[in-house]
C-alpha cells in the first residue's frame, strides 16, 4: 500500500482534512510514503500534537476555505464539505478509499442504518472461530491504516462501513452486506435519495464474481449491481421463494446451491443476543459464512461465545427491584420499537435527544395502541414527540402514559418512581446523543451511572 499511496501523493502538495484518530494515523503512512511537496493538516480545532518537521497546520471555524489550495485531500468521515464534490480542483480522497484500492478483493464490507457494528463484529468472530485469517476495522473505531501492515495475501479484512465512509466511494467490495435502510442522517444529507445514494456505493461499484446480501426491498433493479445477489425477507415476504433467506422465528430458511431448501435453527436460548432484529442479523452473517465454508456446528458455537457490544438493549442489572436496559444506540423509531418488541415485561421506556427533524410517525402509532404503561419524553426530540401525540388526540389510547421530563438525570428518576417491582426500564431513545453527550456510548455510560446514583458529568455541547 505504501507504493500506492506514493504514487498518489509524489510531488503533490497533501492535506490531511481532519485531525481525529484517522487523521493522526494517515500522517505516518504519508511520511513514510514519501515524495510528497507538502504535508498540511486542516482542522477546526487547535491541533497540539508533535508532528514531524515540515508539516504545516491550518485550525480554525475557517479550515474548510483552503482544499483547493491542495493537490490531494484525506479527508476524515465525519466532515462535511461545503460545497459538491466536483466543484473542488483537488482531488478528495480517503483511508478507505485507498484501503479499497489496494485490497478490494478481500474485504467484506457491511453497511445499513442500524446493525451494521453487531453484524460486524459478529461476523469477524465467526470468521475468526473458523480458524480464518481475519482482520476487523472500519466505522467499529479502528482505520483502516491502522491494519494495513498486517494485511497478507491470506486476510481478509472484515469493515464496518458508514454512510459518509461510503459518500464518494467509486469502487465496492468483493463481499457487499446491505442490512437495511432507515430514515436517518438527514441533518448531513438534506434528503432521503442523497443518504440512499451514499449507502447504495456499498454495491454500485461491485464487479462479475462478488457478492451482495442484502435484504429483499433493497436488492438493486437489473443491471444496476454486476454481482451475485443474496436476497433476505422475513416470515411474512409474500412468496418466500422470491428471497435466497428468510427469518422465520429463531430459524433461518434458505434455498442451498441444488436448489432444495434448508434450515438453520438459531440457539436462541444459548446465545445472549437477544431480539427478533439481531437474529435478522445473525441470518446475513450466517450467509455469508456458509461461503466461506464456516459449518453449522462452528457457527452455532460461534454464536454462543459471542459478547454483544454495549448500549444495545444491554441488560444492566438489577436495580430498585427494576430490571434496567441501555439501548443508547438507538436513533431512529425502528430500534425503539424493536427494542419494546423485545421485553414483552417493559413497563417504561425512555425516549428523546437531539431533533434532527426525522420522521416519529411511526414510533407514535406504535406508541399509541402500546402497553408499555410508561413514556418518558426528554431533550429536544421528546418534546417535540409529546406534542405530535397531543394532537393524535383519540388515536393514542391513555395519554396519561406520558412524562414529559427535561434532561436524562430527571428521566431516570422519574422511571425509578414508575416502574413496577420486577418489570423493565428501558432507554431507548430514537435519537442522536450531540449537543448532549460525547456520543452514544457516553450516552449510555452516564445512564448506567444514574441508574446506580452515581452523578453524571457535564457533556452539553459535545459532539457526536
Amino acid at each position: 500500500m505504501i507504493e500506492y499511496i506514493h504514487e498518489l501523493i509524489n510531488g503533490k502538495k497533501v492535506l490531511i482534512l481532519g485531525f481525529g484518530r484517522e487523521g493522526k494515523s494517515t500522517l505516518p503512512f504519508l511520511i513514510k510514503a514519501s515524495g510528497a511537496g507538502l504535508i498540511a493538516i486542516a482542522d477546526a480545532r487547535p491541533i497540539n500534537a508533535e508532528l514531524p518537521d515540515g508539516v504545516i497546520t491550518i485550525t480554525g471555524e475557517d479550515y474548510l476555505n483552503c482544499l483547493n489550495d491542495f493537490d490531494v485531500v484525506f479527508k476524515s468521515p465525519g466532515i462535511v464539505l461545503d460545497r459538491e464534490i466536483d466543484e473542488y480542483t483537488c482531488n478528495i480522497v480517503s483511508q478507505m478509499e485507498v484501503f479499497f484500492g489496494c485490497y478490494r478483493d478481500r474485504i467484506i464490507g457491511i453497511t445499513g442504518t442500524k446493525g451494521k457494528s453487531t453484524t460486524t463484529t459478529l461476523l469477524y468472530h465467526v470468521l475468526k472461530s473458523a480458524g480464518a485469517d481475519v482482520m476487523l476495522a472500519g466505522n467499529i473505531g479502528i482505520p483502516v491504516f491502522e491494519i494495513a501492515d498486517m494485511m497478507k495475501d491470506t486476510t481478509t479484512a472484515v469493515l464496518e462501513l458508514s454512510c459518509h465512509q461510503l459518500e464518494y466511494m467509486d469502487v465496492s467490495a468483493h463481499h457487499a452486506v446491505y442490512l437495511n435502510l432507515h430514515e436517518e442522517h438527514l441533518d448531513h444529507y438534506g434528503t432521503m435519495a442523497k443518504y440512499t445514494a451514499a449507502k447504495e456505493n456499498i454495491y454500485k461499484n461491485q464487479i462479475p464474481g462478488d457478492e451482495l446480501y442484502c435484504l429483499d426491498t433493497l436488492a438493486p433493479s437489473a443491471g444496476k449491481c454486476s454481482a451475485h445477489i443474496n436476497t433476505f425477507g422475513r416470515k411474512n415476504v409474500s412468496d418466500r421463494n422470491t428471497v435466497d433467506f428468510y427469518l422465520d422465528g429463531t430459524d433461518i430458511c434458505y434455498k442451498k446451491k441444488d436448489g432444495t431448501s434448508a434450515i438453520y435453527k438459531i440457539p436462541a436460548d444459548e446465545i445472549k443476543l437477544i431480539g427478533e432484529h439481531n437474529y435478522f442479523d445473525i441470518a446475513f452473517v450466517y450467509a455469508v459464512a456458509k461461503n466461506f465454508g464456516v459449518t453449522d456446528e462452528v457457527f452455532s458455537q460461534a454464536l454462543k461465545t459471542y459478547e454483544p457490544l454495549p448500549h444495545r438493549l444491554q441488560f444492566i442489572g438489577v436495580q430498585d427491584k427494576i430490571k434496567w436496559y441501555d439501548d443508547s444506540i438507538s436513533t431512529i423509531d425502528e430500534t425503539t420499537i424493536q427494542a419494546l418488541n423485545t421485553l414483552s415485561d417493559a413497563d417504561t421506556v425512555i425516549i428523546g435527544g437531539m431533533d434532527r427533524g426525522i420522521s416519529y410517525r411511526e414510533l407514535e402509532e406504535y406508541l399509541a395502541v402500546s402497553p408499555v404503561k410508561n413514556i418518558i419524553l426528554m431533550e429536544a426530540s421528546g418534546k417535540r414527540i409529546f406534542e405530535e401525540i397531543k394532537s393524535m388526540g383519540d388515536a393514542f389510547e391513555r395519554a396519561d402514559r406520558l412524562y414529559p421530563t427535561e434532561h436524562l438525570e430527571d428521566a431516570v428518576e422519574m422511571a425509578r418512581k414508575l416502574t413496577g417491582e420486577g418489570r423493565s426500564c428501558v432507554m431507548s431513545p430514537a435519537a442522536a446523543s450531540y449537543g448532549i453527550f460525547k456520543n452514544f456510548e457516553d450516552r449510555g455510560e452516564a445512564f448506567c451511572r444514574l441508574v446506580y446514583g452515581t452523578a453524571v458529568n457535564e457533556n452539553s455541547g459535545a459532539e457526536e
